[in-house]
């Protein structure tokens, strides 16, 4: 089976936990980047990756690699991939993405333009044709220009891997799916721990717990841009796949993972999103407000998205807000607790400096993980809870 260079963007600062990842499904990485992955792997492993990796945005195919300052070398570099390898004569192919950073090309639309042309100009030469119907499966391609290296892969993933399909409604901030997961996969939260979220919103930070909780492969329940390349994979190897998947998952566990919000409505909407997500059962839904946070459970985790203040009035109570945090962490004296955000005076208010602290960008946001850590639990009850 032919391999291929795989390349796995993810959100920028975690990707030691995606690295993490690609080798427990047993990959061999190539190379690691700021906010990407690259490693090796054939059309099994593009299924895999897609259905699996919990804090990937996507699995690209990469074709072609090449210097270019000009659009003429941008053209004849571009000109030189074997395109034909990978789309078929009836292929839909378009540049769903250009990005330049660091380099002379930086226009996207002029690069978008310039690199159909040449794959048109190839293609014709291949195929021995004037015109393309492009009325077959799709192939969309992402160009990334860094420090004037021009870099061409086709994305197999379609839609970002963050929309599992759980999510209909989210609240006013939400975190994506990926980045969740990452933060929870950064921390040492294991099932057999009790997990609060506090400003829960939509859910998203419980029902990603649970999902890792009972080894839910995040991307079993959606559908991919290159099922429909079937010159390449065997639409057999995505049935194979799923069917790993649905037999290492198992949602029949006990485990205590919680979600607090204020919000009345938007609890309801977490609700229904942890149905489709198939873990309901494993996580209770409470309206509480974080005033109220307190737990006769020892040795928990507090993994929470609280508010950041963007608009001015809310900024104005975030203060409170955050010393109320730090009322909650003394009460909950063995827990450890890790909030990502992008409010400065979070340590000023919460009234103890973090353990650890950890830049990601959100986006374009600028965020914090602070990490204030507990006291680890004595052995003797580390041992009976994992017998348990």
């Amino acid at each position: 089976m032919k391999t291929y260079e795989l390349v796995a963007p993810c959100h920028f600062g975690l990707e030691a936990v995606l690295k993490r990842e690609i080798y427990e499904l047993g990959y061999e990485i190539t190379k690691v980047e700021d906010g990407r992955v690259t490693f090796e792997g054939d059309a099994e492993a593009v299924c895999r990756a897609n259905i699996f990796l919990r804090t990937a945005e996507r699995v690209l195919v990469k074709v072609g690699q090449f210097h270019a300052q000009t659009f003429e070398e941008l053209f004849q570099g571009i000109k030189q991939i074997s395109w034909e390898d990978y789309i078929p004569e009836d292929g839909k192919f378009w540049v769903a993405k250009a990005s330049s950073i660091k380099s002379k090309l930086f226009s996207p639309s002029d690069i978008q333009s310039i690199v159909k042309k040449a794959m048109v100009e190839r293609m014709k030469e291949r195929y021995h044709v004037t015109w393309f119907e492009e009325s077959g499966a799709q192939y969309p391609l992402r160009i990334f220009l860094m420090k004037d290296e021009v870099t061409a892969a086709i994305d197999t993933s379609g839609d970002s891997l963050h929309k599992r399909g759980y999510r209909t409604l989210a609240g006013k901030a939400p975190i994506s799916e990926t980045l969740a997961a990452a933060l929870i996969l950064l921390t040492p939260w294991k099932k057999d721990r009790i997990l609060v979220d506090p400003f829960c919103g939509s859910g998203t930070f419980p029902i990603e717990a649970a999902m890792i909780a009972a080894n839910i492969a995040p991307g079993m329940n959606r559908s991919f841009t290159a099922e429909g390349w079937t010159n390449l994979i065997d639409r057999q190897l995505w049935y194979e796949v799923v069917e790993e998947a649905q037999e290492l998952s198992n949602t029949d566990i006990s485990v205590d993972i919680q979600g607090y919000d204020i919000d009345k409505e938007i609890l309801k909407a977490a609700r229904e999103n942890a149905k489709r997500a198939g873990v309901e059962h494993l996580i209770h839904f409470q309206q509480r407000p974080v005033s109220e946070l307190n737990h006769p459970k020892k040795y928990g985790f507090l993994i929470t998205n609280p508010p950041y203040g963007e608009r001015l009035q809310e900024k104005e109570a975030l203060a409170g807000l955050y010393g109320e945090i730090g009322e909650a962490l003394n009460r909950l004296d063995s827990w450890s607790a890790y909030l990502i955000t992008s409010y400065e005076d979070t340590q000023r208010y919460i009234g103890r400096k973090a353990d650890k602290n950890r830049k990601i960008y959100n986006g374009m946001l600028k965020t914090y993980f602070y990490q204030f850590l507990g006291p680890k639990p004595p052995k003797r009850n580390r041992t009976r809870e994992a017998e348990e």
